[in-house]
């Protein structure tokens, strides 16, 4: 049995250390219950496929801190070129893609290749050398805190359920106030 998206990100929460996390569409509508402090950068509305490009540009303005992004399966079919760009930079990016099969929070059509593309083997020929997949909420318990060790490019393909119905999610503050306390926590 597959996980839901909070136990992924629950598991998730528990690992990222002082990382900074970005979430996008349904990500961006669970993670703020899991953890609402200044380095979490939910980005919504309009950002599906854009958020590893924002977490590059974190991870290489802090290159130590490193940058956890939460795509979605949709998303990074939108931007496959990001997993090349992950890997050239050598960037301190940790990209979880979550993949559910759907495009939830646009109606639930199904992802094209939805259970056919390998997300894994997509980042492997990309170039990323650290890349795991975890398909059972057991399976990510037991191999969070490694697949979240040391410094990124990782890519973490996790499969998770999907759900139907699901709204688009609303950030949980502002983005002027997002950016501010990004910056606060940053030190900028």
């Amino acid at each position: 049995m597959t996980m839901t998206h909070h136990e992924a990100l629950s598991v998730l929460a528990r690992h990222r250390g002082e990382r900074v996390v970005v979430a996008t569409m349904t990500s961006g509508g669970v993670w703020p219950a899991l953890s609402d402090t200044g380095l979490d950068f939910v980005y919504i509305p309009s950002a599906m496929g854009h958020a590893p490009a924002l977490g590059l540009g974190l991870a290489l303005a802090q290159p130590r801190r490193g940058v956890v992004v939460l795509n979605g399966d949709g998303c990074t079919l939108m931007s496959l070129g990001c997993l090349v760009t992950l890997a050239a930079e050598k960037a301190n990016v940790f990209l979880l893609i979550m993949d559910n099969g759907l495009y939830e929070v646009t109606g639930g059509q199904p992802v094209a290749g939805a259970g056919r593309t390998d997300f894994a083997g997509l980042a492997r020929a990309a170039g990323i050398g650290r890349v795991y997949s975890f398909d059972t909420l057991a399976a990510w318990e037991a191999g969070a805190a490694d697949a979240l060790a040391g410094t990124g490019p990782v890519a973490v393909w996790l499969k998770v359920e999907g759900r139907l119905g699901q709204k688009t999610p609303k950030a949980p503050h502002p983005l002027t106030e997002q950016v501010r306390r990004l910056q606060e926590a940053l030190g900028d």
